[in-house]
């Protein structure tokens, strides 16, 4: 089970995955210096029946909304952390939206610094929660309080955790092999590494896959799941991937890109999608509306052309299509999230139903009959 973060800056998320596991997610120089998370961070956890839950840490910042983005896109289960002593903040509500934009319906709210607030303070903030999470996935998650420093709490989140590993279903094994690429990276003597997490199918050393939407071919020269050696890696694992093959280099991926199954290689830059608002936008959503468009690990502009007659009111949903800047590997019925140009707003999300759609014609009975057949779940 991959479990993630998700919450203000200095609420303590990086300090509540130490006090879980014994590992300091801030790994980078600057990150220690400043005392805040920038970029992903990464942390394991052993359970007592033996799987290993994998943490992903990520920034709490609004300027580094983007990269939280990349690391939610890949998780089972949320930690939404809420400090007692400063309680609800913009950042812990665009979270809050984004997780429920990814239908991200596991996880609990983890109340922080408990050791700092006095008993009335602690239920002001817990009731403000339960206000916040009404009609969100997490509406009917647990509210725990913990302390990193005195270890309260802690335990009871552990059990909490371990015993939702053991009921976790991860995504099919048999289908075709997807990793969502969120760092790129080197190693003496062992070349070129990605990591991610594997969105589905399963992968083996020796096999041959695609580094999409690049078309690069390459071979797994080696294999790590869950920070440990392994021949084979699965959906729901983290997987560090050893790369080999013509134009393999750290430069020639980047986050955002997805190591497939030849099969799946097929990048789309207009894809079909349904759209919804949050009615915290501050004007409807017009034809040819610039975004920026975030899914999985990726990060693209795009342009929402309308298939309706009228704009979309803050708080509704349509169907859309989104034209893209450049191609992206993206699979049906992927779920993506888009933001203002300026990076300043999550504007909403949903999920991809055609990724071959017409360029014209797209407003046609025969058209809207065919979208809505291809969002039946059912075969």
């Amino acid at each position: 089970m991959i479990v993630g973060t998700a919450g203000h800056i200095d609420h303590g998320k990086t300090a509540l995955v130490k006090a879980l596991t014994g590992v300091d997610g801030d790994r980078l120089k600057e990150e220690k210096a400043r005392g805040m998370t920038i970029d992903l961070g990464f942390a394991y956890l052993s359970t007592e029946a033996g799987p290993v839950l994998g943490f992903i840490d990520v920034p709490g910042h609004e300027r580094f909304v983007h990269t939280m983005l990349a690391g939610a896109s890949g998780i089972d289960f949320a930690l939404l952390v809420v400090a007692a002593d400063d309680g609800i903040k913009p950042q812990t509500l665009e979270h809050l939206a984004i997780l429920d934009l990814l239908g991200i319906a596991r996880g609990v709210v983890v109340v922080t610094k408990t050791d700092t607030v006095l008993p009335e303070r602690l239920a002001v903030v817990m009731d403000t929660i339960r206000a916040a999470v009404a009609g969100t996935v997490l509406e009917s998650a647990d509210i725990l309080p913990v302390s990193a420093v005195t270890g309260q709490g802690l335990d009871k989140l552990r059990a909490c955790l371990f015993a939702e590993a053991a009921v976790t279903v991860v995504g099919t094994h048999d289908g075709r092999f997807r990793l969502a690429v969120d760092r790129v990276f080197t190693l003496s003597g062992v070349g070129v590494v990605v990591t991610g997490t594997a969105l589905s199918g399963s992968v083996h050393v020796g096999d041959r896959e695609v580094v999409s939407p690049s078309g690069l071919r390459a071979r797994v020269r080696s294999l790590h799941t869950q920070n440990r050696p392994a021949e084979i890696g699965q959906a729901g694992d983290r997987c560090a991937l050893s790369l080999a093959g013509q134009g393999i280099s750290k430069e020639a991926i980047r986050r955002g890109d997805m190591i497939v199954a030849p099969e799946l290689h097929a990048p789309t830059e207009r894809i079909d999608a349904t759209l919804r608002l949050l009615p915290t936008v501050p004007k409807p959503v017009g034809q040819w509306f610039p975004v920026r468009l975030h899914h999985a690990a990726a990060e693209v502009g795009a342009r929402i052309v309308l298939l309706g007659d009228d704009p979309i009111e803050p708080g509704k949903s349509a169907d859309v299509q989104l034209v893209l800047d450049r191609p992206i590997a993206a699979a049906l019925p992927d779920r993506y999230v888009i933001r203002d140009v300026s990076a300043r707003h999550t504007l909403g999300g949903g999920r991809f139903i055609d990724l071959r759609p017409p360029g014209r014609r797209r407003r046609t009975t025969e058209r809207r009959a065919q979208r809505a057949a291809m969002t039946i779940t059912e075969p």
